[in-house]
């Protein structure tokens, strides 16, 4: 960092050099050169703002992003099952659904490490190698990325961690460029971050940039996705990412934005709690997860008696083994996915005893169908055909061959339809 001290001593010197400048240099009859303004290729920017629900795009607080959407595309978007942050934010940078990327929950176990748990601060490359994220695949092309905040872009995929403190981890790739998250890091700063990237020469400035807003997802927990908070929390994201256009019009850099969520939000309520321990004994299981749905194991011998309270028919929730959920979640192949899975109606919430206090706000991790659980997409820039429209009903996972196509690399196979999104392309 520069030390201020010296600034006052800075601008004669430089006043100074400028005069002398202007003295030595004689006129010659000849007009000076006009400097050539930097003819910047596009930069493909994918913006999350957690939770923000397809439908909040109505309330008319945003206009930024309504402007994104009235000059180009805009469409709800089905996010993968569950509908979790980690989960989709994953599913959406490898093209794979939670059922083959690895990263199953936002709180999952892996039975090859029984000491051990899944959170939303967990860096290890273990939990994350499953499926190689588009940043990798990019750097391997040679295509140099820059990520902000997005959930698991500060792993080094591919490497190994030491089990031991000091933990140290081994190989593995990064974006050239990364963030470790931080809450306290406002939007505006983020924004500035993006951009002071994007003013790099042009060796070490990046193709593919992320950015990443948590507060619609945070006010709309806290206070309900109706609440006035989460209404003011859509205005000042809207507001930030104004200042992002405004920042790539300023530079001359022009981009393709894809501007997405991850899942929606509905509210949550006392009135709509399943106490688990009121369906079976809680001496026959442990809860891995609960909330809109609930993930157990059976205690070992009591198989038998957990399957024949969970299975029968209970109101506003209902229960599978692992093997049997619906094909249409896609979810229940993975190895980290507990042997029952319970998925509570939209809006009803599995927990493990009666709550003793009021519940309030909102939550997310329903049915990926449900009109409450469905995600914002715009998609603005010179690639795209304005008015375009996406397949119908067209997944998260669809969005990763549509930036590999963007960036120019050629996209692994997933679970993502190349043809879900490719009609939005200009010809």
């Amino acid at each position: 960092m520069l030390s201020r001290s010296p600034a006052r001593l800075v601008l004669p010197v430089l006043l100074a050099f400028g005069a002398l400048s202007a003295c030595a240099t004689a006129p010659t009859g000849r007009p000076a050169p006009v400097a050539q303004a930097e003819q910047r290729a596009p930069v493909t920017i994918l913006v999350s703002i957690d939770g923000f629900r397809a439908d909040y795009l109505q309330r008319g607080v945003t206009p930024n992003l309504a402007a994104l959407a009235a000059g180009g595309i805009e469409a709800p978007m089905r996010p993968s099952f569950p509908t979790k942050t980690f989960p989709n934010h994953w599913a959406i940078v490898t093209g794979d659904r939670p059922d083959r990327n690895g990263i199953v929950a936002n709180n999952m176990e892996d039975a090859s490490r029984p000491d051990e748990k899944f959170t939303m601060a967990s860096d290890d490359p273990f939990w994350w190698n499953d499926v190689e994220p588009i940043w990798v695949t990019a750097e391997k092309a040679g295509v140099r990325t820059a990520t902000m905040f997005w959930p698991g872009s500060n792993v080094p995929w591919g490497g190994t961690q030491d089990k031991a403190w000091p933990y140290t981890i081994h190989g593995g790739e990064r974006p050239s460029d990364w963030a470790q998250f931080n809450q306290q890091i406002g939007g505006t700063q983020r924004v500035n971050m993006v951009l002071d990237v994007l003013r790099r020469p042009a060796d070490i400035r990046p193709r593919f940039v992320t950015l990443y807003f948590d507060t619609v997802d945070t006010a709309g927990h806290i206070n309900g996705p109706d609440a006035p908070e989460t209404t003011q929390a859509l205005a000042e994201v809207d507001q930030h990412i104004g200042e992002l256009v405004a920042g790539l019009k300023a530079m001359g850099q022009p981009a393709n934005l894809v501007i997405l969520a991850d899942h929606g939000m509905a509210a949550r309520s006392t009135d709509r709690v399943i106490a688990l321990d009121k369906v079976a004994n809680p001496a026959d299981y442990r809860v891995v997860e609960s909330g809109p749905y609930a993930s157990l194991v059976a205690q070992p011998g009591h198989e038998a008696a957990l399957e024949a309270a969970l299975l029968k028919p209970t109101p506003h929730m209902q229960c599978w083994r692992k093997s049997d959920i619906p094909a249409r979640f896609h979810y229940g192949a993975h190895r980290r996915i507990p042997p029952y899975f319970c998925l509570g109606e939209t809006g009803w919430e599995i927990q493990p005893t009666t709550p003793t206090k009021p519940v309030t706000g909102g939550n997310h991790g329903w049915d990926d169908r449900a009109p409450e659980m469905q995600a914002l997409f715009i998609a603005n820039g010179p690639a795209f055909a304005p008015g375009a429209k996406p397949l119908a009903g067209f997944a998260n996972v669809d969005v990763y061959p549509l930036i590999a196509r963007l960036i120019g690399v050629m996209p692994r196979a997933s679970d993502g339809d190349p043809a879900a999104l490719s009609g939005l392309l200009a010809r």
